[in-house]
């Protein structure tokens, strides 16, 4: 395993769906994503869900479009998952 986390840059949140708004859905969704050399995600799939099949597509595909810095191994970039959790709540 790579000896440092992968660390976010400035990636902008998930758009809380209209519908689920109306719905009052809410919830955390932990996503489990692998990161690759380049800082690109590579896979990534729900480890926790929010309870909302519609909050944990959107936070997918969010976190799929986001980049990252990637893990290291001494000065070599190296791939690696992270948990990456995202928050839905109303306010």
């Amino acid at each position: 395993m790579p000896s440092s986390q992968a660390a976010y840059l400035n990636n902008p949140p998930p758009a809380y769906p209209a519908i689920s708004r109306r719905l009052g859905e809410q919830g955390r969704v932990l996503v489990r994503v692998l990161i690759g050399v380049d800082g690109v995600p590579q896979k990534s799939e729900v480890q926790s869900s929010s309870g909302h099949d519609r909050l944990d597509r959107v936070a997918l595909q969010t976190v799929m479009g986001w980049r990252f810095v990637p893990g290291r191994r001494g000065d070599v970039p190296e791939a690696m998952w992270v948990n990456v959790p995202i928050q839905f709540q109303l306010e």
